[in-house]
């Protein structure tokens, strides 16, 4: 632009004119210099749509990739706090049985000590063994029973043997 300047002041001194600026008011180039203009405006213009395109893409997959591993985190969390609750709630259902079945011993214990108590105990496990022996020989099972348990008697003596052993196993004579 200076160059411009100074070489039209340069030509209009003889004249006696001093150029400060100068301004185009009508260019017009020959019509092969406006297509590649044209040309080169239009391929900027594409240039600029196709990288905005892209952009989108890498966004829209950046999206959809951190969406899914939200989603998979958020399941993983809701499974895992489902296992721990379901861990916790066998834990409780654990440990209401086992005061339950210590409460059940406790009160046992206690009605043993009262007179007659220890007689019921070897009456009831004489009733159990007797169950017992009732529903393996209801099923097809083979049954290996010493000889003396034909006898009711036998059975209960067997029973109160191992009552009265301290839970140690005690041998009856066969008779």
């Amino acid at each position: 632009n200076a160059s411009v300047v100074s070489a039209l002041d340069e030509a209009a001194l003889t004249w006696g004119v001093k150029v400060l600026r100068y301004e185009i008011k009508d260019l017009t180039p020959p019509a092969e210099i406006l297509r590649s203009m044209q040309a080169q405006i239009t391929a900027e213009r594409e240039k600029r749509a196709l990288i905005a395109a892209s952009e989108g893409r890498r966004q829209e997959q950046i999206n959809i990739a951190t969406g899914e591993r939200e989603a998979f985190i958020a399941r993983s969390e809701g499974e895992k706090q489902a296992e721990i609750n379901k861990a916790q709630g066998e834990a409780a259902a654990i440990i209401a049985v086992a005061e339950a079945t210590a409460e059940a011993i406790r009160q046992v214990a206690q009605a043993i000590q009262q007179p007659g108590g220890e007689q019921a105990v070897q009456l009831k496990v004489a009733e159990k063994a007797v169950d017992a022996y009732a529903q393996l020989a209801q099923t097809n099972n083979t049954m290996i029973v010493p000889g003396n348990m034909t006898e009711v008697s036998a059975l209960i003596g067997t029973a109160m043997a191992l009552l009265q052993g301290g839970g140690r196993t005690a041998a009856v004579a066969p008779k």
